[in-house]
């Protein structure tokens, strides 16, 4: 039996834990709002738009912070049906993560091959657009050429002679002939998401972790007040 100041003990460090899992699912949200808001890049994600990072975070972060709420009322106010009900959605939630963490090592190649799928389909559609039309499209392709200085999907000959302003390596661009960017845009993302695929993956796995500490003290916390009836049933 749990003497009453080791309870007090286990339910701050239940709402401490909770109150830490509920700041990071805020933030993750916040992130993923802040990258729809800002993201120059979702009209050239086509073949799997629902997991676009922006979306992914934003269902991620909300279903975070609500679960994670919930876990925190129901130590605070030692409610076993809170207490059941977080326990068995945080559960759920934690399996869905290894789910996709376990597709997105798997299907990593898959998922790469979609990608430059996407970029030569927006290509295509940029060399095929008008001179108004497309323009979300055009802005897009052209803001990754410009940040990344890249020029293409594989290298500046996708352009087949009609070189965009956005491949020129000078800014402003007075050269003649237009000096361009060689690599392609394509290598340049994936480099890119390679190198920043460490500090995701060290933020999900941390996030992982709490999750997990507030899996397992939910269990002594529900149990004690089981035995001695407090709680609401």
């Amino acid at each position: 039996m749990i003497n009453r100041s080791c309870l007090r003990c286990l339910k701050n460090t239940m709402c401490f834990l909770n109150f830490l899992c509920w700041l990071c699912g805020a933030f993750v949200l916040a992130f993923g709002i802040f990258m729809m808001m800002n993201s120059r890049f979702s009209s050239l994600i086509l073949s799997f738009w629902p997991i676009f990072p922006a979306n992914t975070l934003v269902v991620t972060g909300t279903i975070v912070t609500c679960v994670c709420y919930l876990g925190f009322l129901g130590a605070l106010k030692e409610n076993r049906c809170l207490l059941i009900s977080f326990f068995i959605l945080l559960f759920i939630l934690m399996l869905v993560e290894l789910a996709m963490a376990c597709v997105f090592l798997v299907y990593n190649r898959e998922i790469d091959t979609f990608f430059e799928n996407d970029l030569l389909h927006s290509l295509e559609a940029y060399k095929q657009s008008t001179e108004t039309g497309n323009q979300t499209l055009k802005d897009d392709f052209d803001a990754i050429q410009s940040i990344f200085k890249c020029c293409g999907v594989h290298g500046v000959s996708d352009w087949e002679g009609n070189v965009p302003i956005s491949c020129c390596t000078s800014d402003p661009c007075n050269s003649s002939p237009q000096e361009n960017w060689q690599e392609g845009c394509h290598l340049k993302l994936r480099n890119w998401f390679a190198r920043n695929f460490l500090s995701t993956g060290a933020g999900v796995v941390s996030m992982f972790i709490l999750q997990f500490f507030c899996l397992c003290f939910t269990v002594p916390l529900f149990c004690h007040l089981s035995r001695t009836g407090l709680g609401y049933k």
